[in-house]
């Protein structure tokens, strides 16, 4: 992710503390944020969803936080949390598609948040070619994977039927309530966890305004585009009410508009472009993975993110933000 501005003091006082700060950062690094007290109330938010889906955050959190140390990984990337976040993902997503109450999903989630540090060791040096971070791609990569791969495995799936369905075209009513409105709303940020709460997404969203307002006004410019696009594009009104169409364009906002690029009137607009395109392909993904069993997660923000960060020098009135890049959601 990105270290933005934050009013936060490190007390490194004691052994263990300090190592829960960087878990507590690697969570709220899932939306950029390198602040202890954004990683908390994301804490409480997934607790709020389910007690289960707290701890798999927080023990995937500090396992991939843990391997990084082990194998001497920079210390500036482990202390602000870029080593957590992706770990966090793997972790939450194995819970919510594998069944958090079975003893193979924990141990899978253990396995996974260690070899998603390698991964994104392995996907930081391909992508420093083009000064890119590596977003959530290794969490894309990892969790895609799981979700493909395990149906054919029974010690590992507990559903029945897998994921794989052919794709057909949207069905069900298109017209948006007042409450369909102010669900998706929230729910766009707590997609970005798989949960379709809006109230949920409501704590995630006021531990975003906690570390930066810009951050917690670009996620709110990214939840009302992808509400907006879908709507103009006929998604159903289901899916947009939880969160499903618009998690990806919040993303794709906060990156865009203060995060990697400096904040002002032009990369609002290239932001507002991006999140439009994201939640343009977020329809073209699901179908994409669609027949294997995959799913979307978080490729569009990555996908749209990569182009745009990579066209950006081509327009001079879009600036990079001072330092270069370390990583990113």
């Amino acid at each position: 992710m990105r270290q933005l501005a934050t009013v936060e003091s490190r007390d490194t006082t004691g052994r263990w503390q300090p190592f829960a700060v960087e878990v507590l950062r690697g969570q709220a690094q899932v939306d950029f944020l390198p602040s202890a007290l954004t990683g908390a109330l994301f804490s409480v938010a997934l607790f709020a969803a389910g007690w289960e889906y707290g701890l798999y955050g927080l023990i995937g959190t500090a396992v991939g936080t843990a391997t990084a140390r082990l194998l001497g990984v920079t210390e500036s990337r482990i202390t602000t949390g870029l080593e957590g976040f992706n770990a966090c993902l793997v972790s939450v997503g194995f819970a919510v598609f594998l069944g958090a109450d079975h003893f193979s999903t924990v141990l899978l989630a253990l396995a996974g948040s260690a070899v998603v540090t390698v991964v994104t060791g392995a996907v930081a040096r391909v992508l420093a070619t083009w000064d890119l971070p590596t977003f959530t791609l290794p969490y894309c990569l990892m969790a895609s994977a799981m979700t493909i791969a395990a149906p054919g495995f029974e010690r590992v799936w507990h559903h029945g039927t897998g994921l794989a369905a052919l794709t057909h075209p949207a069905g069900g009513p298109v017209a948006l309530s007042p409450t369909d409105l102010w669900h998706a709303f929230f729910a766009n940020f707590a997609q970005i966890f798989f949960m379709p709460q809006w109230y949920v997404g409501l704590i995630f969203l006021i531990g975003i305004f906690t570390a930066s307002r810009l951050a917690g006004a670009m996620a709110c410019v990214g939840s009302a585009v992808g509400i907006l696009t879908s709507w103009m594009l006929g998604a159903p009104a289901a899916e947009v009410a939880e969160g499903t169409m618009g998690y990806n364009a919040v993303l794709v906002a906060m990156a865009l508009c203060g995060v990697f690029l400096v904040a002002d009137a032009w990369s609002l607009g290239y932001a507002v472009a991006g999140a439009v395109a994201a939640t343009g392909l977020s329809s073209a993904m699901a179908a994409l993975f669609a027949p294997s069993g995959g799913h979307t997660f978080t490729w569009p923000f990555v996908l749209v993110t990569m182009v745009f960060l990579v066209a950006a020098p081509t327009f001079p009135r879009l600036r990079r933000t001072g330092a270069a890049p370390a990583d990113a959601a």
